[in-house]
């Protein structure tokens, strides 16, 4: 492994973890954030936790479509999901492991990192892996924070979650955003101390800053060609694997509307949900896709 230079946002040594598409038959990551769309961090200010158990549940709606566009481009992905959501849908998460999908932790409740002190996130993320390896009968090896809550203040959450028992993480976004990020954050993975390996969401190096390029938001707003153009890049110039990431509800146009959010909120939400499946089916067509803990298993 080659050491990096400490970036000056992280105070550990992390080690990069080299692991070129050339040498790795399975291509690039595809991550899926199982979440229902009423616990969007963005929509906190206009739903409250205790009434999502009297809201239209939609999570298996959109998670049934993604597994139909995965079989039928032979593809397979990891699925972060949480356990409230395990609780709720356990036939679920067994249809998406019995596919030969990954199961991976997207902790309990949806609350950010950021937002729980180190005993409150350790009982998260804990009680989390907990249920869904009760379900699938399987170690549950990756995590993922909600809205990639690891930051420059909190880095102490990578030691709960190797504490936890995980192998990896892909919480850090290494880019600029008002909700999210550590600009300077390595943009592949990278072995900390402590034994965890961190995936990050892929990111294209231009003009001297890292522009997002696995998914979410970004892949919904701009036209498809980018979000492919981006890919390819990583792949080509940095000969690295990408890991993609997207969520049931963005696949999923009928979804209720929350009027009470904010204009910028709704827009960012519903802004093109009517393209996203085409566009998605579009991306399995053109690149190849694997599960994050097999793409990235010399890493972990």
């Amino acid at each position: 492994m080659t050491k990096l230079a400490e970036p000056a946002a992280l105070r550990m040594r992390p080690e990069e973890v080299r692991i070129a598409p050339a040498a790795n038959a399975l291509g690039n990551a595809l991550s899926v954030d199982v979440e229902e769309y009423f616990q969007v961090h963005a929509f906190a200010g206009a739903i409250r936790r205790p009434d999502w158990d009297t809201l239209p549940a939609r999570v298996a709606t959109g998670t049934e479509r993604i597994l139909d566009l995965l079989a039928e481009n032979g593809a397979h992905g990891t699925f972060f999901t949480l356990g409230w959501i395990a609780e709720r849908f356990p036939q679920l998460v067994r249809r998406i492991a019995d596919a030969g999908h990954e199961i991976a932790s997207h902790g309990y409740g949806h609350q950010r990192a950021s937002d729980l002190t180190p005993a409150a996130f350790s009982a998260d993320i804990r009680l989390a892996k907990a249920i869904l390896e009760d379900i699938i009968g399987q170690s549950v090896t990756g995590y993922r924070a909600p809205s990639f809550s690891i930051g420059e203040a909190n880095l102490w959450a990578h030691d709960c979650i190797a504490e936890a028992g995980y192998r990896y993480s892909s919480s850090v976004y290494p880019v600029k955003h008002d909700h999210y990020g550590i600009p300077d954050a390595p943009r592949f993975p990278w072995r900390l101390d402590n034994g965890l390996v961190e995936v990050p969401i892929t990111t294209l190096k231009l003009f001297g800053r890292n522009w997002p390029a696995g998914g979410g938001g970004f892949f919904r707003l701009l036209p498809y060609a980018v979000s492919r153009w981006q890919i390819a890049r990583v792949n080509a110039d940095d000969k690295r694997p990408a890991i993609f990431y997207f969520h049931p509800w963005e696949i999923d146009p009928d979804q209720p509307r929350v009027t009470d959010a904010t204009a910028k909120t709704q827009f960012r939400h519903y802004i093109n949900l009517k393209r996203t499946a085409g566009r998605l089916d579009r991306l399995l067509s053109d690149f190849s896709w694997g599960r994050a803990d097999e793409v990235f298993c010399d890493a972990a």
